[in-house]
């Protein structure tokens, strides 16, 4: 999809001129961090009609499979948390779990290259807490106001309704802070051998608060018992021809032979102070923390050992949400988090209805859920019967969970409300070029180059020339090899890499 001459502003959708497109509004004592506001009037906009683009197909991780388990605590983290879940060894939780693909439709094939996501619902006994991560730590944005247009870019051309690399690449290329995810996503690790075999992140940063009202902020962290296996390319184009349904039958059959997967459960904990002085942003999802700053607390065990009845009314019909909480745990100021509270939620009310937290599968297994919403479409229980629908009342009245609910102070230094742009610094790159000098293998390597090649070769060349130097500013080694293999001049790339982001932007605009 090609630029078109004389590009009118951006406008919301009644007209008015949209100044900052990058950047939500938030309160927070440092320009990259901070905490949303519902008075981001344009956020909110674009979010909602985001969420409703879709019916009745999920608008991301469309194709999915899932199973019922359990979660066990081997090391309890009552010195960090109230969460009752989490407060002795030896504790079960039932959960169910859910895994995708994020950009591919209903019918797409298991094996493409894509993130893969990783939900887990834990049914506590203080009401239902979902983690809705990815088989990657990382991820594309750090700003929930770019989500939509990202996704656009993962989907079809408006005009042809076909998978577009000049999109897909186009979008990814003017925003730098995509490179580590990207690099990631191209290696065989984007192309997991089946469910079983992946690792599973929480990826966003959030906290923890213990009955002192101490705090922490800490990142979840799946590692699969059963080993990482992966596809090659073409073992995955195989596959998309002969099997698209490989890894929803082997999740399925494998539980059914008795062989339960299970993850080894840990997070990384950091302290307030160390997050104020981290060398990076610590709430930034395009940035891991290093495991030598922060080594993995081992925290218990998550096993699958129940098929659903019924896809559709467990499986299709499961919805999970960042903002489905228990106490003991609260969002941090992550701005994708920030934004994922509302639109998950949402995306849920517009897809299954205002009631979809009746919906079994969604309903709390270990404590019965009591409130004031009432009525709607698709009300399946007996709405409460005549118990009073307002409060405070003093017929029937509920009683406020004071004494468990309470999340301590959040002190913003020097809170100023604007649109803080976040753009690329170098430091953007380092872990990118980390991941490929010292995590990949020679083979890794090699398959990371063919797989970028055979992809980035389908979009507009002025676009190779501009991602490849975001690879070169990683690695001058990775910047190299890219532009080779699509027959790239490599001097013409390495200087673009050293142009400011506006230069290289302007150098490869037509």
């Amino acid at each position: 999809m090609e630029k078109k001459e004389n590009n009118p502003k951006l406008t919301t959708a009644y007209g008015r001129p949209v100044e900052n497109d990058q950047s939500s509004i938030t309160a927070g004592g440092k320009p990259e961090q901070g905490y949303g506001l519902l008075n981001d009037t344009y956020l909110v906009e674009k979010l909602a009609h985001f969420t409703r683009e879709r019916i009745p197909e999920r608008i991301v991780h469309a194709k999915g499979a899932g199973a019922y388990g359990y979660f066990e605590v081997k090391n309890d983290l009552a010195k960090y948390t109230k969460a009752k879940f989490l407060s002795e060894a030896g504790k079960k939780t039932e959960v169910f779990a859910r895994f995708s693909t994020v950009g591919g439709e209903k019918g797409s094939a298991d094996s493409e290259r894509d993130p893969r996501g990783f939900a887990v619902k834990f049914y506590t006994e203080e009401g239902n807490y979902d983690i809705v991560g990815n088989n990657t730590p990382i991820f594309f944005i750090r700003d929930a106001i770019k989500f939509p247009d990202f996704v656009h870019t993962q989907k079809r051309d408006p005009q042809t309704n076909l998978k577009d690399a000049t999109m897909f690449w186009d979008f990814l290329s003017l925003t730098p802070e995509s490179t580590h995810q990207v690099s990631f996503l191209f290696t065989d690790r984007g192309t997991p051998a089946d469910f079983r075999h992946m690792h599973g992140f929480g990826a966003n940063t959030w906290m923890f608060y213990n009955e002192k009202g101490e705090s922490y902020f800490f990142k979840w962290h799946f590692l699969t018992n059963q080993g990482i296996r992966t596809l090659t390319a073409a073992e995955a184009t195989e596959l998309a021809g002969k099997d698209p349904d490989h890894a929803t039958r082997d999740l399925y059959q494998a539980i059914e032979r008795g062989e339960y997967p299970s993850w080894t459960v840990y997070v990384q904990i950091m302290t307030p102070q160390q997050a104020r002085e981290y060398r990076f942003d610590p709430f930034d999802v395009t940035k891991v923390w290093f495991h030598a700053d922060f080594p993995l607390i081992e925290v218990g065990t998550m096993v699958l050992n129940r098929n659903p009845e019924n896809f559709f009314a467990e499986v299709e019909q499961a919805a999970f949400a960042p903002s489905t909480l228990v106490p003991g745990i609260y969002p941090s100021p992550d701005k994708l988090l920030q934004g994922r509270l509302f639109a998950y939620e949402d995306a849920h009310r517009y897809r299954l209805g205002k009631n979809h937290d009746l919906i079994p599968v969604n309903s709390p297994k270990a404590t019965k859920a009591y409130n004031n919403e009432r009525d709607g479409s698709m009300m399946t229980g007996d709405n409460y019967g005549r118990t009073a629908n307002y409060f405070p009342n003093s017929v029937n009245a509920y009683t406020e969970a004071r004494d468990t609910a309470d999340v301590p102070a959040i002190a913003l230094e020097e809170a100023k409300i604007a649109r803080y742009d976040r753009p690329a610094t170098d430091n953007d790159f380092i872990q990118p070029g980390e991941f490929y000098r010292r995590v990949l293998s020679d083979t890794d390597k090699d398959h990371l180059i063919s797989n970028i090649a055979g992809h980035l070769g389908g979009a507009l060349q002025r676009i190779q020339y501009r991602q490849a130097a975001l690879f070169y500013k990683a690695d001058a080694d990775y910047g190299t090899r890219v532009a080779e293999a699509l027959d790239l001049d490599v001097q013409k790339v390495k200087d673009l890499a050293a142009k400011s982001d506006q230069e290289r932007n302007a150098a490869t605009a037509e």
